[in-house]
């Protein structure tokens, strides 16, 4: 084992310190805010808050006391699943298939998509293309335009082709067809990559309310969260109106705890998925897989 240098140490000691830094300019928002929604807006005394001051849980009850806010969570969940699901499935496909050398036309496909990355129909044909599908007013308009997508496409295709070929060779040796090679052998281990492609679909997913202003505004049944709590923070006209609220059995509450409580609301459940995911990306699943 080899001694480590002054010099070494130094650089790993302002390497953790820095780093430290970096965390807590991370860390530090994400605790006032949610210490914040927790407090007692009467024994706050303004500047920063990591520790609630009269813990109370009337900002999230008002919050949750709408059915509309618990019907747009299931709506929210419903496309931060499958969404990143229907996605996966046919992008890896047409990823697998730009790799193949021996399918006809797959430099025009390659180009085609590639093209798609910086140019755009736009938001009109987009819209009218949309209405002509009849997935306006639908939970479908949230799935749909994202089945595939080329980014997540092009890196998934980068992914494979840096796969040892002999993989793919013992697979057809063994009478593998295509679907029984990509399943069985080329899917499990881009676990990595498809744990990435996930994770930002997923975080695209939770966040997105801009596609139900454009086509569900007249589906209240479809409101995901976000938009739902976009809504919420614009009916908030004023101080005085939201203490009434909270006097009728909410207790005290203002415009900036509720605010609080609804940032931690959106950020916290996809802030969860996180950690499931995280495993993925510093595991080697390929390490061992071949010899040679």
């Amino acid at each position: 084992m080899k001694e480590r240098t002054i010099s070494g140490s130094l650089f790993d000691v302002a390497n953790t310190l820095f780093m430290l830094f970096v965390l807590s300019i991370m860390v530090i928002p994400f605790v006032y805010i949610l210490s914040y929604s927790l407090s007692n807006p009467s024994m706050l005394n303004g500047g920063l808050v990591l520790w609630p001051a009269g813990f109370t849980f009337d900002s999230y009850t008002k919050a949750f006391g709408d059915p509309a806010v618990l019907k747009s969570v299931f709506v929210s969940i419903g496309r931060a699943v499958l969404g990143p699901a229907v996605m996966l499935f046919f992008t890896s496909m047409g990823a697998y298939a730009l790799t193949r050398s021996d399918l006809g036309g797959v430099k025009f496909f390659r180009k085609y998509f590639v093209f798609t990355l910086y140019f755009s129909s736009g938001m009109i044909p987009m819209y009218l293309l949309m209405g002509y599908l009849q997935l306006k007013g639908t939970f479908l308009i949230y799935i749909v335009p994202g089945a595939v997508s080329v980014f997540s496409m092009v890196l998934i295709k980068t992914y494979i082709e840096a796969l040892p070929k002999e993989l793919e060779e013992a697979a057809v040796v063994d009478g593998a067809n295509d679907f029984r090679l990509f399943f069985q052998v080329i899917f499990p281990i881009c676990t990595p990559v498809f744990a990435a492609v996930v994770l930002f679909e997923c975080v695209n997913q939770w966040n997105a309310f801009i596609d139900t202003q454009i086509y569900n505004t007249m589906s209240p049944n479809l409101y995901p969260l976000q938009y739902v709590l976009y809504n919420t923070l614009n009916q908030i006209n004023s101080l005085d109106q939201l203490k009434m609220q909270g006097q009728k059995g909410l207790g005290a509450i203002t415009p900036q705890t509720f605010k609080m409580a609804i940032t931690i609301i959106t950020v916290l459940p996809i802030a969860c998925v996180y950690p499931f995911l995280q495993k993925y990306f510093v595991k080697g699943l390929l390490v061992g897989s071949i010899k040679g």
